[in-house]
């Protein structure tokens, strides 16, 4: 006999002598579930398994509730030290919106004006403290309209730029750590 022949005599054996093995274990299990069927003491003792398992359930679901509470409150927290300044934040950019406005309105003469350099280095420290605290600018000017970060006020024919691309910047947005604080108010163009 070749080899091929032994190993699938072999196999064969095996499954015969397991569904034997099945059968049996089988024939002894009957007898038993019957018996377990026929006693009061086994059913008290059935009844007293499932209340277990109910009360295991119930233990795994107070459990994962409290996770989730737990979870909600660490995310509930750190949005609230990420955006507890929101308020805040929206007024100060009005301070930054009013220095940048005396800066172009003020007459630029070739001398120095130690008005003018007080207005810079204000509006500068106060923007680099915005920055500090995740307050960043959004300047779309030459970029395509997004209306996620800008609001448009109108829309303008411009033949020399794509449609919907922002031609000028009315006032500068804020965004503080990545969510809009204010909206950019921007002119578009749009198809000639």
């Amino acid at each position: 006999m070749s080899d091929q022949q032994k190993k699938s005599n072999l196999e064969a054996e095996q499954d015969v002598n397991s569904e034997a093995e099945n059968q049996a274990t089988e024939g002894l299990l009957e007898p038993e579930a019957e018996l377990l069927e026929e006693t009061p003491e086994n059913e008290e003792l059935a009844k007293a398994l499932e209340e277990a398992a109910q009360y295991k359930e119930a233990a795994l679901r107070a459990q994962a509730d409290a996770q989730n509470v737990r979870r909600r409150a660490e995310l509930d927290v750190e949005k609230a030290h990420k955006f507890g300044l929101e308020k805040f934040a929206k007024s100060i950019v009005n301070v930054a919106d009013n220095l940048e406005r005396a800066l172009t309105s003020a007459p630029e003469t070739g001398e120095s004006d130690p008005v003018r350099e007080g207005v810079e280095l204000t509006l500068k420290d106060l923007l680099e403290t915005l920055a500090r605290f995740e307050v960043k600018p959004v300047d779309p000017h030459g970029e395509p309209f997004n209306p996620e970060l800008h609001q448009a006020i109108t829309m303008v024919p411009n033949p020399e730029l794509e449609p919907n691309t922002v031609m000028d910047v009315v006032q500068k947005g804020y965004t503080l750590h990545g969510r809009i604080l204010r909206p950019a108010m921007v002119v578009v163009s749009s198809a000639a």
